[in-house]
């Protein structure tokens, strides 16, 4: 079973990645036109997915917000795990005060919803741009990283390799880099799977709010837009939250599969 999970969340991100990367690029993707003839007609042979209230065909809009889904995730993910690491890794190796007071950051941020967090910086902001929104989701997401790699870094402060590496006369600087964070990579991309498809919510959910970046193709759009149809155009709303669902659920998939893969715990 952990196998075909495994596999098949490869399948997803693999065709995910690909869709996001190639699609947009395609000549009738980045090429069409909207259509007034072709506004709000249902899936048929020649758009399997229908055409939106712009006369767009559908299925190629849901190939652009793929790229969006992918960039934000990815970077949203990316800055976060950088950030958190490093500052749960120099939390847990130096301990004392400077402990006490990023854990306490950390708390204060876990306090707050994240999405009501993201929404406040973007209000402020006022500029519902991509990298606007990959910093308002990256204020928070790197918490969980932070605590991971403090909790992980506390267990390893105390090792025989890293009392040696002292002994040696290594920096401080140079044992957190080549011996700590090391042994915290396979928990961070751990995390950090799930941290994709949680960045891929998030993203979506502010679109659908309307306070995301400011493309009608992201997911969340295509969704919101396709709510003020739902009741005649089912197909408006139910693709691209078809597609949100099954990327994010490959993404966890995966993640599942290689948290077992990667935990000795569950190898014994």
């Amino acid at each position: 079973m952990q196998k075909i999970s495994f596999g098949i969340g490869i399948a997803i991100i693999s065709l995910f990645i690909f869709i996001g990367i190639i699609g947009p690029l395609l000549p009738h993707v980045s090429n069409e036109q909207p259509n007034i003839q072709n506004q709000l007609k249902p899936p048929s042979g020649s758009a399997i997915f229908g055409y939106d209230e712009n006369g767009y065909n559908l299925l190629n809009r849901i190939v652009v917000g793929a790229r969006i889904a992918l960039v934000v995730g990815f970077f949203t993910t990316l800055f976060s795990a950088i950030m958190g690491t490093i500052i749960g890794a120099i939390s847990g190796y130096y301990g004392g005060i400077l402990d006490e007071v990023i854990m306490r950051i950390v708390d204060i941020l876990m306090s707050f919803p994240g999405i009501l967090l993201s929404i406040s910086i973007i209000a402020i902001t006022q500029t519902p741009s991509y990298a606007v929104v990959i910093f308002a989701l990256s204020i928070t997401s790197w918490v969980p990283y932070a605590r991971l790699v403090r909790s992980q870094t506390l267990s390893l402060v105390n090792r025989d390799f890293v009392i040696a590496a002292k002994a040696m006369g290594a920096g401080d600087l140079y044992i957190i880099r080549r011996h700590i964070i090391p042994n915290c990579f396979n928990s961070i991309i751990v995390q950090a799977t799930f941290g994709v498809a949680a960045a891929i919510i998030a993203e979506s959910a502010l679109s659908f709010l309307g306070i995301g970046p400011q493309d009608s193709a992201s997911w969340g759009a295509l969704i919101d837009s396709g709510t003020q149809y739902l009741l005649i155009r089912w197909h408006l709303a139910f693709f691209p939250g078809l597609a949100l669902f099954i990327t994010v659920m490959g993404i966890n998939m995966f993640g599942d599969s290689l948290r077992d893969r990667l935990d000795p715990k569950l190898k014994i």
